[in-house]
């Protein structure tokens, strides 16, 4: 069996619902979580089976607490802080690849539409780490492009949501999509463009976000802070196609059930063959040159 064909069979398992009742996200790197969104970045989301998306929305009604504990005493008793609380960028995720399913988010899922645009801080942008909103105030471009991505792919959008895409468009541009305020690249991986994102960043991805923004709201776009990534793709691209330069997925730790069902930290991440197929470093990825031609 293939590994595409290996994923929508697990997908379609009673195992895979097992693992979602259990846990909607962990483990990592395999969980039905994973396979689903690895579909979904493949522009494949007809093949995640109606099984696994019907269990995964029965499962987000009430495994995660529905608002980011900021502060300690905002996380009731008994709740495992890092199993049964969100973060922004697994949301705006899972917002799209239940959307791409054809489910109505909004309606079946309303807290998190509610929840990415709450959290949203003065920069424009978000951040997973909570001492960002009680310190710092200060974004994470990772935490925030998921989010926006949610946001803007809806088919319509009242004006708290014009908003928040207007100053999370702002806060990217401010960067130039990778550089600080004083100038300084904020992090060399992300000139390194890689497939799935998952929850990660690259440029390609900010530059895909701002040109979608752009055209879909009628906002111009500023081509003096695009242009440096546009030319570091552009050359990229000239070389024979865009590649897989590094594996967004590379955390080798995870939070597993162990044989006696109780959830360990620092366990072995685990992948599957069909991440291991497309994320393999220097494949020529015809998902990302569509996202290039898309974006040019």
């Amino acid at each position: 069996m293939i590994p595409l064909e290996r994923s929508v069979a697990y997908l379609e398992s009673e195992e895979a619902r097992e693992s979602l009742r259990a846990d909607p996200y962990w483990p990592k790197w395999d969980s039905p979580w994973w396979h689903m969104t690895l579909l979904w970045e493949l522009d494949m989301p007809g093949l995640i089976p109606k099984s696994a998306v019907e269990t995964m929305v029965e499962v987000l009604r009430g495994h995660f607490l529905p608002y980011f504990p900021i502060r300690p005493e905002e996380l009731p008793p008994e709740t495992d802080p890092y199993r049964q609380t969100a973060c922004h960028c697994g949301l705006g995720t899972m917002h799209q690849v239940l959307s791409a399913c054809g489910v109505a988010v909004d309606a079946e899922l309303p807290w998190i539409g509610e929840w990415l645009l709450r959290y949203q801080l003065p920069d424009g942008g978000l951040n997973c780490e909570w001492d960002a909103y009680t310190r710092s105030q200060k974004s994470s471009v990772v935490s925030t492009l998921p989010a926006l991505e949610a946001i803007l792919a809806k088919p319509a959008h009242d004006a708290l949501e014009l908003k928040f895409l207007d100053d999370g468009a702002d806060y990217l541009l401010s960067k130039k999509l990778f550089r600080s305020s004083t100038g300084s690249v904020i992090q060399e991986d992300w000139l390194k463009l890689c497939f799935p994102r998952f929850f990660d960043y690259d440029i390609l991805r900010g530059l895909s976000f701002l040109r979608k923004w752009s055209r879909k709201l009628g906002r111009p776009l500023p081509e003096g802070a695009i242009a440096e990534s546009v030319a570091i793709i552009e050359k990229k691209a000239a070389a024979g196609g865009l590649r897989v330069e590094r594996i967004a997925c590379s955390s080798d730790t995870s939070i597993t059930r162990d044989e006696s069902g109780l959830w360990r930290r620092g366990m072995p991440a685990r992948r599957f063959a069909l991440l291991d197929e497309v994320s393999r470093i220097g494949r020529q990825s015809p998902e990302l040159d569509a996202l290039w031609a898309a974006a040019r």
